[in-house]
């Protein structure tokens, strides 16, 4: 942190002027652009955050050497630079620009689509030395070709939509599409990768480089093509086998190649330089002034919201959510978050087995998984040697053996969204549960112990369970007072006569008292309470 308490962000590599300008908005900028491998070692732990492109390697060494490391920010797609295991084991927050180069991206593979269907660059060569060779370097039209996409997400459908300006048939394979997606496309889903092999004129990839995905076309998936057909690769190195595609394109079964990255960058002297079928460009996948400064800007906006408390959208350690989605989770956060620290509080026994989190109505059509790690995080929050956040919360959970289990459900018992969170320790299980209220969408509980009540979660409750008798919240108020505790708020979740005993406290005979107040209530206060006549006990808790 700097001496005026802003974050420091170091900028290891150039971007866009409008990102730089964006994090000096919010933070305390150093650009150490130029920097070699030793004095950035050297100099990472004074920062808070980095921010890189394609050209700094962000090993394990030199996150460990980053100790004040909360956020790296990569100005691009693909993280293939850093190792993100050993960022999350740190709890730092990997976040990229997925978003940046899509367009560019999608227009660099047409044009490399163009220019080996037309053989351009090569009748440009021979133009150059003189030549004539209209016959020679006749190729072959777009129209009507069957264009294979393997890989149908962001840039996959851009380019899917731009392919059909030509009027190409289309099939691609990707499962995490959904079938309406492919027919609003005018794509024909392929059941599997074979499918698109054997039927492509020309197969274009745009796969993220996995150790899944490494060498995805091989010797074995070319021999499944079509004779003549011609392949393209502008998304990572590596997912094609360069060796494998060599002898494809000696042995004649390939018509073309055009390749915009390598197994190895810059390639040196690549075996396929100077053959008159391909086509090959030194990583220009996302190199246009627009997409330089989109991704600095967007990355810029990351950096700023994982060191000023605001939601990362596009972080690649922990789930990213779009825009139209956030709109209905983000004030949810908050809510999850003080639902774990509360059932948390609430539990008894020595071990916490199980946190159990729910999410009902509309949310249950959503991605929840964010704020499946904002309860995880309420919950643990104080109770681990190492600070808890929404990167490292399911490691730190499996680590001390509680299992976290997940449900959607599509009802929400008299509310549009609801979050109930258990946690089971010593056998027994104890819930809560709440939702967001008003326009502002604050966060209210709405269930405590089985009882339903509401109430505005403020900073500060406090939750008896007593005896259901007359004057039991002006016993409270009492002693309250007289310690100069001022109450905020009170609600009161009335024991059901007659109920079975079951989770969560409901039907054992016993009333629920949650109170909201401007200050931390002492344990010594808590026990004065419990000590009268009626009260069975008192758990308090501070919200962040």
């Amino acid at each position: 942190m700097s001496a005026q308490g802003r974050p420091k962000v170091l900028i290891a590599e150039q971007i866009g002027a409008s990102g730089i300008a964006l994090l000096s908005e919010h933070l305390d900028v150093v650009e150490g652009i130029g920097w070699d491998a030793q004095q950035l070692a050297e100099r990472l732990g004074e920062f808070e955050g980095v921010v890189i492109r394609s050209g700094t390697k962000m090993t394990a060494e030199l996150i460990e050497a980053g100790e004040r490391l909360r956020v790296i920010g990569r100005a691009g797609v693909g993280v293939d630079n850093v190792d993100v295991k050993a960022a999350t084991r740190r709890g730092i927050i990997v976040a990229n620009a997925p978003q940046s180069n899509v367009v560019t991206a999608a227009e660099h593979t047409l044009a490399l689509l163009l220019a080996l269907a037309r053989n351009i660059p090569r009748a440009y060569v021979s133009l150059q030395e003189g030549k004539w060779e209209r016959s020679k370097l006749s190729g072959v039209e777009l129209y009507d070709k069957v264009l294979g996409i393997i890989g149908l997400g962001r840039i996959g459908q851009l380019v899917a939509q731009r392919a059909r300006g030509f009027q190409m048939r289309l099939i691609a394979y990707d499962p995490y599409v959904s079938a309406e997606r492919y027919r609003e496309l005018g794509v024909e889903k392929a059941g599997s990768p074979d499918e698109v092999l054997a039927t492509a004129d020309f197969l274009t990839i745009h796969l993220p480089k996995t150790p899944e995905t490494e060498g995805f076309i091989d010797a074995q998936a070319i021999a499944k093509m079509r004779k003549g057909a011609r392949i393209l690769n502008v998304a990572r190195g590596g997912l094609i086998d360069e060796e494998a595609l060599k002898e494809a394109l000696d042995s004649g079964h390939l018509g073309g190649a055009a390749l915009d990255v390598f197994a190895t960058e810059p390639p040196g002297e690549h075996p396929l330089l100077g053959y008159p079928n391909v086509v090959l460009t030194p990583h220009l996948g996302a190199s246009t002034a627009e997409a330089t400064d989109r991704a600095g800007y967007q990355v810029a906006e990351q950096v700023i919201a994982a060191l000023t408390g605001g939601v990362v959208t596009t972080a690649v350690n922990i789930p990213a959510v779009s825009a139209q989605d956030m709109e209905v989770l983000g004030p949810l956060l908050p809510l999850a978050r003080n639902l774990g620290t509360l059932a948390m509080a609430l539990a008894k026994g020595s071990s916490i087995e199980r946190i159990e989190a729910a999410f009902l109505g509309r949310i249950a059509e959503l991605d929840t998984r964010l704020l499946t790690l904002a309860v995880i995080c309420g919950a643990l929050e104080g109770h681990t040697e190492q600070p808890v956040n929404l990167v490292n919360a399911p490691a730190m959970a499996e680590e001390r053996g509680i299992v976290v289990e997940t449900k959607s459900v599509s009802e929400a018992e008299d509310f549009n969204e609801l979050i109930r969170v258990g946690v089971r320790s010593g056998g027994e299980t104890v819930a809560v549960a709440g939702t967001a209220i008003g326009a502002a969408r604050a966060p209210h509980l709405v269930e405590v112990h089985g009882q339903r009540l509401t109430v505005a979660l403020e900073p500060y409750v406090t939750i008896f369970r007593y005896a259901d008798l007359p004057g039991m919240i002006g016993r409270v108020g009492t002693i309250f007072g007289a310690h100069g505790i001022n109450i905020s708020s009170a609600a009161i979740g009335h024991a059901v006569a007659g109920a079975g005993t079951g989770e969560g406290g409901a039907g054992d005979g016993l009333a629920a008292m949650v109170v909201t107040t401007d200050a931390l209530v002492p344990d010594a206060v808590i026990a004065e309470i419990l000590s009268s006549e009626g009260f069975v006990d008192g758990r308090s808790a501070a919200l962040s």
